[in-house]
């Protein structure tokens, strides 16, 4: 046997898998340790395509987007890089929650650091898609209105601090997703998330990738009307910075999706059996953000196999529209003439559960009520090692495992 420590929560499970059935334990690839502020600062002096940042914040009034907390960018180490640049400028902040909920006090000091939020809170302002007031910029080529927030329009500069992960339907997470969706309203959200239904529209894919484009097309609008200076983070496997590259809101986020290939996009050599995806903080806060896990694990999955998500998922559900779609049916091809007919936001979400339960075995051990796990097509289980024992079971004696 092979004893694996799996994250849950704060904590770690230890499970027992034969030597014989497990064919390796993926991570991201390990990089070596850099200078965090020394690669901040570095890509700050040399941007590109855009002037540096020492003289993109001389005059006129700077607002700042960073994200919430349930990415995991380092906006804390970002801020401590560059305060003493900024610190008298004439500067706002807002953080760019898209349609998520409102983050608590205590997650906003997770992302500006106790100190700092203490000494500039009065300065932060918190985006909501549904009551905010919008200006409407214009329509992108595939129909999408892009309303963005009025408060984001008085500002003379736009500072973008956003960090480069794969994202399920995006492609890659950063760039121009702290504009669309991070402030936009929550009608175009929903326009430009409908896209995710297409099929194109998948983990580290940007070509012909509607959503991707949709939202690329949009802060084109943006910017022939405002400055926008962009800071794109790559954290390595420990969420330390391993690279960052700033300047043109595109050409630092597509240099930065390089970089984070090297970490995040790991090769294998067969596809599993069974598949256990591990959601760690900050997307196992919630079922919504956890999908995500589900998604990168079904890229190494064999047809017919079994995913097994571990999530504590301690904050519930998460954003519920797409949780209830799912509890109106068990019958994926009902759901699915649903979303085609009556998209909502969120729906999007509900499509990717029950796609793929149409041709894998799902089970997820979290803290959720087992009611709601099985509403979402997967079997609930208490315990890890009682999944992977019934998973071998099923799949027989010779069952491969990632």
């Amino acid at each position: 046997m092979t004893e694996v420590r799996v994250p849950y929560g704060d904590k770690e499970i230890c499970v027992d898998i034969p030597k014989e059935n497990l064919i390796g334990i993926i991570d991201p690839i390990p990089v070596e340790k850099r200078n965090e502020e020394h690669v901040v600062n570095e890509s700050l002096r040399n941007p590109i395509s855009h002037i540096e940042f020492s003289r993109f914040i001389k005059n006129g009034r700077i607002l700042f987007i960073v994200n919430d907390a349930d990415r995991p960018t380092p906006t804390k180490k970002i801020l401590d890089a560059i305060w003493d640049k900024i610190k008298d400028t004439d500067f706002e902040f807002i953080v760019a929650t898209g349609s998520h909920r409102e983050p608590s006090r205590e997650e906003l000091e997770e992302i500006f650091g106790i100190d700092r939020f203490g000494e500039i809170g009065d300065r932060i302002h918190i985006h909501k898609s549904r009551d905010d007031e919008f200006e409407f910029l214009g329509k992108t080529s595939k129909g999408t209105e892009f309303l963005i927030n009025k408060r984001v329009m008085e500002f003379d500069k736009l500072i973008n601090i956003n960090s480069v992960e794969p994202h399920y339907f995006a492609g890659y997470t950063g760039g121009r997703k702290s504009f669309l969706p991070g402030v936009s309203a929550y009608k175009t959200i929903e326009q430009n998330h409908r896209f995710a239904l297409d099929k194109n529209a998948i983990t580290c894919k940007l070509e012909n990738n509607p959503v991707h484009e949709d939202m690329t097309e949009a802060v084109s609008i943006l910017e022939k009307k405002k400055r926008i200076f962009s800071i794109n983070i790559v954290n390595d496997n420990n969420k330390d910075i391993y690279d960052s590259k700033s300047g043109d809101w595109r050409g630092s986020f597509l240099r930065a999706v390089k970089s984070c290939k090297k970490i995040y996009c790991v090769p294998i050599k067969e596809r599993a059996d069974i598949v256990i995806t591990v959601a760690q903080r900050p997307l196992d806060k919630n079922l919504y953000q956890s999908q995500k896990a589900l998604e990168n694990g079904k890229m190494a999955l064999k047809r017919d196999g079994y995913l097994i998500l571990v999530s504590k998922c301690d904050n519930g559900i998460g954003p519920s529209e797409f949780y209830n779609l799912l509890e109106k049916s068990d019958i994926p091809e009902e759901l699915f003439n649903e979303i085609k007919d009556n998209y909502k936001l969120g729906y999007h979400k509900a499509a990717k559960f029950i796609d793929l339960a149409t041709w894998a075995k799902m089970c997820a051990i979290t803290d959720l009520n087992d009611k709601i796990v099985r509403n979402c097509f997967m079997t609930p289980f208490k315990d890890l090692q009682d999944a992977i024992d019934n998973a071998i079971e099923e799949k027989g004696k010779d069952a491969k495992i990632l």
